[in-house]
């Protein structure tokens, strides 16, 4: 399937947004564990794992064509990271307010990147069936 440019771009905001939470939270997570709530070991992890997805994102970005199972890949990511999120704001017993409040919100901004890949997706498929037919 051929990649539309507003599904690249996405895709590509979508890494940028892993590499940004990662290089903040993973050399302040001591710094951010108290005010959060949160361990700073499971901020490390948690922060880590967003390393390697998003060069695989980056990487599914800047293709031109790419199979729809990959896009779809990343959206159920998507989705499951800001679900995991939300259950996560809502039942660590250490967690702060602005613990809840960050986890949710980085939660909706992740379920907004879905989105849009989402409709990014659907507009690539359609692109591509009318470039076949």
């Amino acid at each position: 399937m051929k990649l539309s440019t507003f599904l690249r771009t996405v895709l590509k905001l979508d890494a940028a947004s892993c590499f940004a939470m990662a290089a903040i939270v993973i050399p302040l997570s001591g710094m951010l564990s108290e005010p959060l709530g949160i361990e700073a070991a499971g901020l490390s992890a948690a922060a880590a794992a967003l390393i390697p997805i998003g060069l695989f994102v980056l990487w599914l970005g800047t293709r031109r064509e790419a199979p729809a199972a990959l896009v779809a890949l990343v959206i159920a990511g998507n989705i499951g990271w800001a679900i995991a999120s939300f259950a996560a704001a809502g039942s660590v017993p250490a967690m702060t307010f602005l613990g809840q409040a960050a986890v949710a919100g980085q939660g909706l901004a992740v379920l907004v990147l879905a989105v849009a890949e989402w409709a990014g997706l659907k507009s690539s498929v359609a692109e591509t069936k009318w470039e076949t037919a």
